[in-house]
């Protein structure tokens, strides 16, 4: 590892730390002090921080282990049994593979740009507020922003040239769930997962994480390991947008759902970036059962503890949605309060994705439009709520304008899946809910 990466670190760390509740006030200042940093200076910051001390004005509980997890969880959600005929559950599994692949797509081309930012394009564009895929601008004006002018030539990704599901790390993840279930079974284990990881994914197109974990496993480290060794990104989105699989194959069952996503998480994840997985499978799992959004939230957050950073930020929203008729003050609420955190962390991310589903109101237009105009990781959030909303609804109730650019065509890096159709894959993840349902 070059001298600069290994820097990165260290500073990344610190501010992780400190998202953790350690204090690290005297070891930052030294490190900032230190001007010509070696590799033996840097691996003894590390450990300083390693050895950091939790604050005591830290109010918050965030355990890593599944049982301590359950336990700060004092509500359960009840196993839901549900009446779905194989033709109605298929229905909602497809719902939710094309939900997501949609979501996913409509923020694609926005992803790291500001709720400013996307404003200013879909002005410009003359299509605000969001109703389709984002357009491109034959004819920018002379003193368009650098940045407007690189997203508009995206075009395989944007309104009138998308004839596919594009490739991204957040439907790879969710084909990378279904390779799991379909060769390990029911039982997997996380080190399963960094098999499967090891052998199928390109190194090169896992990110932040994810990327630690897998160098973590190719140097011989295990999970839990694997996800706390140099690994400042921890608690970042990365877990999250991986929960999908386990939702879909457990209708009805958000504790079980949340298991799996919680075996899955532990590869690269602790704390509230385990939480973020557990929580949307919960919520995947919760809609096959109910359209009512705010239960379905409940669900969510019956799985993740009540005193974490995460479950505070769900109620928050909650109640924002509740005060405020215009999501876009919500929105305000929200950077105020978590807009500190990286914009691929779990925090804020999730709640943006709240925000969509509450606003949304079972609408799946009009709810991954506002998750993906709150900005952040945008194309994980209209994702999210795509496929929370695609399960809701089913794949017949998806508006066509939405689905067809898709062409029932999946483009992957996972080894072996790409060009998939969307179809078969949800055929194929029926197969396994229907084992899970002991149909």
């Amino acid at each position: 590892m070059q001298i600069k990466d290994l820097e990165q670190i260290v500073k990344d760390e610190i501010v992780q730390r400190k998202e953790e509740g350690y204090d690290v006030a005297e070891i930052e200042k030294r490190f900032l002090k230190t001007e010509k940093r070696s590799v033996s200076q840097l691996n003894r910051f590390l450990k300083a921080l390693e050895n950091s001390l939790p604050r005591p004005d830290f109010v918050y509980r965030e355990p890593s282990e599944l049982q301590e997890i359950k336990a700060e969880c004092p509500k359960r959600f009840e196993k839901v049994e549900i009446a779905l005929s194989d033709s109605e559950l298929y229905d909602k599994i497809c719902g939710g593979w094309l939900g997501r692949c949609a979501g996913c797509l409509l923020g694609k081309p926005v992803e790291g740009l500001s709720k400013e930012q996307i404003e200013e394009w879909l002005t410009t564009a003359d299509a605000y507020p969001l109703n389709n895929y984002f357009p491109p601008i034959p004819e920018l004006p002379k003193d368009a922003p650098d940045w407007l002018k690189k997203r508009v030539s995206w075009l395989s990704v944007l309104l009138g040239h998308i004839d596919h599901m594009a490739r991204d790390d957040d439907t790879d993840y969710t084909i990378m769930g279904l390779h799991i279930l379909e060769n390990y079974g029911p039982d997997f284990t996380t080190m399963n997962v960094g098999e499967s990881w090891l052998h199928l994914l390109p190194y090169w197109r896992v990110y932040t994480a994810e990327r630690v974990a897998y160098r973590n496993l190719v140097n011989g480290l295990l999970p839990p390991e694997s996800a706390t060794y140099l690994n400042p990104y921890r608690e970042w989105i990365g877990a999250q947008i991986r929960a999908d699989m386990w939702g879909y194959v457990t209708p009805g069952m958000p504790d079980l759902g949340a298991e799996l996503a919680y075996r899955d998480a532990r590869l690269s994840h602790v704390k509230n970036g385990t939480y973020g997985e557990m929580f949307v499978s919960a919520m995947i799992s919760a809609a096959f059962a109910t359209n009512d959004v705010e239960k379905i939230i409940e669900a969510g957050i019956s799985v993740i503890p009540e005193k974490s950073r995460l479950a505070e930020a769900v109620k928050n929203v909650v109640a924002w949605s509740r005060k405020y008729s215009d999501w876009r003050n919500t929105w305000n609420q929200i950077f105020e309060k978590y807009g500190h955190y990286h914009f691929v962390h779990t925090i804020n991310n999730a709640a943006i994705v709240l925000m969509g589903l509450l606003y949304g109101k079972g609408d799946y237009e009009k709810s991954v439009t506002v998750s993906v105009m709150g900005g952040f990781d945008t194309d994980c959030n209209g994702a999210t709520a795509g496929s929370i909303l695609g399960v809701l609804l089913g794949a017949e109730a998806l508006p066509e304008k939405w689905v067809t650019p898709l062409d029932n065509r999946i483009e992957s890096f996972v080894i072996g899946y790409n060009n998939s159709q969307i179809s078969d894959l949800a055929k194929r993840t029926l197969t396994i809910a229907k084992r899970f349902l002991g149909k």
